[in-house]
């Protein structure tokens, strides 16, 4: 009865991704690459590539490559920041690619119509109840609602408020997943009890067998701890900086000091805030494949959730959906 509650509740979800299971992978960057996308999508679940940083010429390859290794729905995550982000829509729509979810603040004039022009499916992140609105406005066709205990940039809001200040609202009118420290079927439960119609994680994909994460990454993951999981601090008022919640190590300390160097050039008129903001994201990309990649976990950024505490062993991406799905549902029975 509980797997039968939990695909009753997850229905909506699950007809919107065009997958077994509505659990999406969230977009980490080095991480949400080709192996790890089209396992997640393989097992029944939604698996999303991270463009982060990609030209256009890099998404193509990794769509192809996806596509190669599985014939199940994705999607693709972009930035809306990305100085090519024209070009990276191109890139889905040349594709066909069914989902697209576009993330980093509110899109950019006409961006959302070329997305659905292109016949996809649009997410966006909604940070904010007010967001949310407008975002349903701009004529998005689901929202993603992740709180401050996820993994990577993070917002100001825990999962849990943001939840309850925005499911009850919009939650009839459009589809909205969850995401931000899930790491159990319990947490799945409660919140498409909640009206949420599924839930992304990232932080529990980290350590699959399927990952091309480093084994010292992932051998941080399986050692640490909820609280070991901590924000960076922003060091200048005047450069809007989005805090990226990682583990405790060196790399957290030599960011205070990128963003001195960055401030100390806005001062100096070398730069204008865009390209202090780009420089920003640029320096996160490169520390955190320095962890992911080359395994240097401490001068290289260890983005993980909160939920990393839940991370106890490698194994495969079916295996964790499964021990999710089956959580979520004995949760559903002991209800009744």
């Amino acid at each position: 009865m509980g797997h039968e509650r939990l695909k009753e509740l997850m229905h909506r979800g699950t007809e919107f991704l065009g997958c077994d299971v509505a659990i999406m992978c969230g977009a980490m960057s080095w991480v949400s690459e080709r192996n790890l996308v089209s396992a997640i999508s393989n097992a029944g679940g939604f698996g999303v590539i991270a463009c982060g940083a990609m030209t256009p010429e890099l998404l193509d390859t990794e769509i192809t490559e996806t596509r190669a290794r599985t014939d199940r729905p994705f999607g693709v995550n972009l930035i809306t920041m990305h100085p090519q982000l024209s070009e990276l829509i191109d890139t889905c729509a040349k594709h066909r690619v069914g989902h697209v979810v576009l993330a980093g603040g509110l899109p950019p004039s006409g961006a959302i119509d070329r997305i659905k022009a292109s016949s996809a499916k649009l997410m966006a992140f909604a940070p904010a109840l007010a967001l949310a609105k407008k975002l349903m406005r701009s004529k998005v066709d689901a929202l993603v609602i992740e709180g401050m205990e996820a993994g990577g940039h993070i917002g100001p809001v825990s999962t849990s408020v943001l939840a309850q200040e925005i499911l009850p609202v919009v939650a009839k009118d459009i589809p909205v997943f969850i995401a931000g420290g899930i790491g159990r079927g319990e947490a799945i439960a409660a919140y498409l009890e909640m009206g949420a119609v599924g839930v992304q994680l990232g932080t529990r994909f980290v350590c699959a067998t399927e990952s091309i994460a480093h084994a010292n990454f992932k051998k941080a993951f399986i050692r640490a701890s909820a609280r070991d999981a901590i924000p960076s601090v922003q060091i200048d008022p005047r450069l809007p900086v989005i805090p990226v919640r990682a583990l405790k190590n060196r790399e957290m300390e030599n960011f205070a000091a990128k963003q001195r160097e960055v401030a100390q050039k806005l001062d100096e008129g070398a730069i204008e805030m865009a390209e202090a903001q780009l420089q920003i994201e640029h320096y996160w990309a490169g520390a955190l494949r320095r962890a992911v990649i080359d395994g240097d976990v401490e001068s290289g950024s260890v983005m993980a959730g909160q939920s990393v505490g839940m991370v106890t062993r490698e194994e495969p991406v079916a295996a964790i959906i499964r021990e999710l799905i089956d959580e979520a549902a004995a949760a559903l029975e002991s209800r009744g």
